[in-house]
């Protein structure tokens, strides 16, 4: 009876710690999103010169977008090595009032046509902030589940944030698509389209008060008070680099097809449908919302498959099925049909969620404890650079410069080729103890502590 009463407490305590995670990615990723769809939409013609195309001013805005990715390593490499210090909780409040504050000043920005080029560099300047805040979030957020789950079950828990990507983006799809139905063109170019931005306050209340109310976990707070009674044991960037080099880099390869195909699916697309296929915001945005719906659903159900097939066989199929879809999406799209573009849009995200939803537990059970936000935001957020920022833009060059969607499945399938090496390197950690990787650490550094002596 205690037992079963005592598994139903740590239940509780853990979802309350996936709400408290879930709250501020969705907040920050529907910022993050926002600012993706309005570089398409907006952005390219209210913060930029005519330039006579309009693919090169889209380019443009995509530019300004790649700035935040830019910004996020460095996000990572600040909050992961405080964050490994001082805990995941505070830096993620920290994280979650940076990204709020910087998204509803977005919002309040003038256009080009009143105060010239200071409206791209203000853009590019609160970008870059926004960017930095993300890229501290991701990791503390995933860590904050991942080091309270069972190890059994460390897939299935660390997905839930994963899953609050897509939602935070359904969120933002909806607002804008509710202000681009409801308004006219003009009035959404001249202000609709600030309010969602602004919104992003009451979002930020509600999840900064969420994570409040949990607390780090104790396998943390005992690699704390390591780092405390040994001043030997380090912790940060450096520190990763020199005892744990092929956990970042095997998780950079992980990363790199998978966050182009991320990116692909769902900023890209918009733009094709948009310029090629000359299809309305309306309809655009309709099947974005259905899409992050169905996205949002099949990661967690991901994750479980990664506790009980294993991490490695799951990502694989992901991987062999991205570059199948770079071959097959554009036929599709060019359907023009409504159904069969979403059923392509859909699939995409299917196969991203065989990548993306396992990631937390994988790249946790890389690196121990003692610097393990700094190992899993590096890996994480430095791929952003060449991989998510500069996709879109790659993208719509190819494009332009071909006027043919082929060399843009011949990127798409390269990527994969870049991920399926990785996948090859990396090692199976299903249900491991982290523990367990922070014991062989101490063996393996020589940082073997009395613990009687750190709890005295």
């Amino acid at each position: 009876m205690v037992s079963e009463t005592s598994t139903k407490a740590e239940r509780k305590g853990l979802r309350r710690v996936v709400s408290a995670s879930m709250a501020g990615t969705v907040v920050e990723w529907y910022e993050f999103f926002l600012y993706a769809t309005a570089a398409t939409l907006v952005f390219n013609k209210i913060f930029f010169p005519d330039a006579g195309n309009e693919l090169d001013n889209i380019i443009k805005a995509f530019l300004t977008y790649a700035v935040g990715f830019i910004a996020r390593p460095i996000g990572g490499i600040v909050f992961g090595h405080f964050g490994d210090k001082y805990g995941r909780k505070h830096l993620l409040q920290i994280a979650i009032v940076l990204v709020g504050a910087t998204t509803f000043l977005m919002g309040c920005l003038p256009t080009f046509d009143a105060i010239g080029y200071a409206a791209p560099i203000l853009l590019i300047v609160l970008r870059f902030l926004q960017g930095f805040a993300v890229g501290g979030e991701w990791g503390g957020a995933v860590l904050l589940v991942a080091e309270h789950a069972p190890n059994k079950e460390r897939g299935f828990w660390s997905s839930w944030p994963q899953a609050a990507v897509p939602i935070g983006n359904l969120l933002a799809t909806v607002v804008l698509l509710l202000l681009s139905a409801t308004l006219s063109e003009e009035a959404f170019l001249a202000w609709g389209w600030r309010v969602g931005f602004w919104l992003s306050v009451v979002i930020v209340v509600v999840g900064y008060y969420i994570r409040t109310r949990v607390s780090d976990a104790p396998i943390f707070q005992e690699a704390k008070a390591e780092l405390e009674q040994n001043a030997a044991a380090g912790y940060g960037v450096k520190e990763v680099f020199r005892r744990y080099p092929r956990g970042v880099f095997t998780a950079m390869g992980l990363r790199f097809g998978e966050n182009i195909m991320y990116y692909m699916v769902v900023t890209f697309s918009i733009t094709y449908m948009a310029t090629q296929l000359k299809m309305d915001t309306s309809t655009i945005l309709g099947l974005m919302l259905l899409a992050h719906i169905f996205h949002a659903i099949v990661v967690p159900l991901v994750g479980r498959m990664t506790d009980t097939r294993g991490r490695r066989p799951v990502y694989a199929s992901g991987v062999i099925l991205m570059a199948v879809w770079g071959v097959v999406a554009f036929p599709l799209f060019n359907t023009a049909n409504d159904f069969v573009i979403l059923l392509t849009i859909t699939g995409g995200l299917a196969v991203h969620a065989l990548m993306y939803a396992g990631q937390p537990a994988i790249m946790a059970e890389m690196f121990p404890t003692r610097m393990r936000y700094s190992g899993v935001s590096l890996g994480y957020q430095v791929t952003s650079i060449v991989a998510g920022s500069m996709a879109p833009i790659i993208a719509t060059f190819l494009l332009k410069v071909y006027g043919s969607w082929v060399p843009v499945a011949g990127y798409i399938v390269f990527a994969a080729l870049v991920t399926m090496v990785a996948v090859y390197f990396m090692k199976e950690t299903k249900g491991i103890s982290l523990a367990a990787i922070d014991e062989q650490d101490r063996i393996d550094t020589g940082l073997l502590n009395d613990k009687e002596k750190i709890k005295k």
